[in-house]
């Protein structure tokens, strides 16, 4: 007998750079889950309001809580047989207690933790490497303290949304200015990426939900088209028909700017440390998911569909 799809979700962490893209394709899939919560803390429900109304609108319901406090996690949970962490990466470690209160409860059966982000057990150096530890100690939580809980981790690539720009760190770390026609690439740029774009994230969550006998205790790895930066340069100068004038960074470079980084102990030091990843074939699983739940590339995006995006300035 095939495993019911869920019937109650619960979104935690729902307005977030990457919830609010999980949240819509959730949303968006009804009437395949008949009922919708997502939980905000009451300073979220004011400054975000018109995004919670939105969805209010479509038929969610919104609860306001704190995800700390055990009571109100435990009334939350009432009822709800599906949780889906959105949490950013700084309260990450706090899932543990959110796992066990799901474990404890009387009708939540499924639990997919805040991943969507690298492979955190992809080689012999993950289990060392620092932006990985949260994750690491949380999947360990899981192995160690679960029984009836089934649990999905959705893996993926580096947004591509996030790694095509310059972001905080001008060109040392790569990115492609469309404005200055300017890029930066690592070393030769011909090393191949595994790129998820946010809105496919979403979607690969949605698909999980919807295929929970391939996915329960699985980490899934899922990816929207594989890349490498230069085949990303030739489609901005195509796109904008321009030429760009490009620098490349030595590896050695960005190792140096991650290990100083991590000497002074910076809270961004996890940005070099994960352009090293993507860029020394960190994201190549060898191994998809993405046809075990239904993701076909036709309803993914391509290269030239998120390289659009960026062309337009749009932002996520």
């Amino acid at each position: 007998m095939a495993a019911p799809l869920p019937s109650h979700i619960l979104i935690i962490g729902a307005t977030g750079n990457i919830g609010k893209y999980i949240t819509n394709s959730v949303v968006q899939s009804r009437p395949s889950f008949p009922k919708i919560t997502v939980l905000t803390s009451a300073a979220t429900a004011s400054a975000k309001h018109e995004l919670l109304d939105s969805w209010k609108a479509s038929g969610v319901s919104i609860m306001v809580g704190d995800v700390t406090n055990q009571a109100h996690m435990a009334n939350a949970y009432r009822g709800v047989d599906t949780v889906i962490s959105c949490v950013g990466r700084e309260v990450l470690d706090q899932q543990k207690e959110l796992i066990r209160l799901a474990e404890e409860s009387e009708s939540v059966q499924w639990f997919f933790p805040s991943e969507y982000g690298t492979d955190v057990e992809h080689n012999s150096r993950s289990s060392n490497e620092k932006p990985h530890q949260m994750k690491l100690a949380v999947r360990k939580y899981v192995r160690e303290h679960t029984r009836r809980l089934k649990v999905t981790y959705v893996v993926v690539g580096p947004y591509f949304e996030m790694w095509v720009g310059t972001g905080n760190f001008g060109y040392k770390l790569g990115g492609f200015d469309i404005k200055n026609k300017e890029a930066a690439v690592i070393a030769d740029g011909q090393g191949q990426i595994g790129f998820t774009t946010m809105p496919d994230t979403g979607k690969a969550v949605v698909a999980a939900l919807r295929h929970p006998e391939a996915s329960f205790n699985k980490a899934l790895k899922v990816m929207s088209f594989v890349a490498t930066p230069n085949q990303v340069l030739a489609e901005c100068e195509k796109q904008t028909g321009a030429r760009f004038t490009v620098k490349h960074i030595p590896l050695a470079e960005v190792e140096a700017f991650e290990d100083q980084m991590c000497k002074e102990q910076n809270p961004f030091a996890v940005g070099p440390a994960l352009r090293r990843i993507w860029a020394t074939g960190g994201t190549l699983y060898g191994k998809w998911d993405n046809q075990s739940i239904g993701l076909d590339s036709i309803n993914l995006e391509s290269l030239e569909v998120a390289v659009r995006r960026h062309v337009r300035g749009e932002t996520f």
